[in-house]
């Protein structure tokens, strides 16, 4: 007997064509961002058609929050990489790096009232 539901990646793509009026909506700056979700979903649709859901909405959801879960670990042990590669002994005693002082980098005089149009 053959499944009963559509393949996960028929349903992923009948999904992205559903919501395809809001990334219309959507300002340029964030369709490349609706893409990824939708380019992500389908990184895991081997993994999802497997699990065969009946709610392939469902699916696309989990599938979208496994790959942000991926991410931020990628992100973490790439802080904790440059973290263990820049040691806290490299800093002053109050945390600011050497050659920071008062948070203010060395170049900057600290005033920032010049040019501020506040007519004085």
């Amino acid at each position: 007997m053959g499944r009963t539901n559509p393949t996960y990646r028929d349903a992923l793509r009948r999904l992205e064509e559903e919501w395809e009026p809001m990334r219309r909506g959507l300002r340029r700056e964030y369709q490349d961002d609706f893409d990824r979700l939708f380019a992500r979903a389908r990184g895991f649709a081997d993994a999802a058609g497997y699990a065969n859901p009946p709610d392939p909405e469902r699916a696309l959801v989990f599938s979208v929050l496994l790959a942000q879960e991926v991410e931020l670990r990628e992100l973490r042990e790439t802080l904790e990489a440059v973290s263990r590669e820049r040691p806290l002994e490299a800093r002053g005693d109050d945390g600011v790096e050497a050659g920071v002082e008062g948070g203010v980098d060395e170049g900057e005089s600290g005033s920032e009232s010049e040019g501020s149009g506040d007519g004085e």
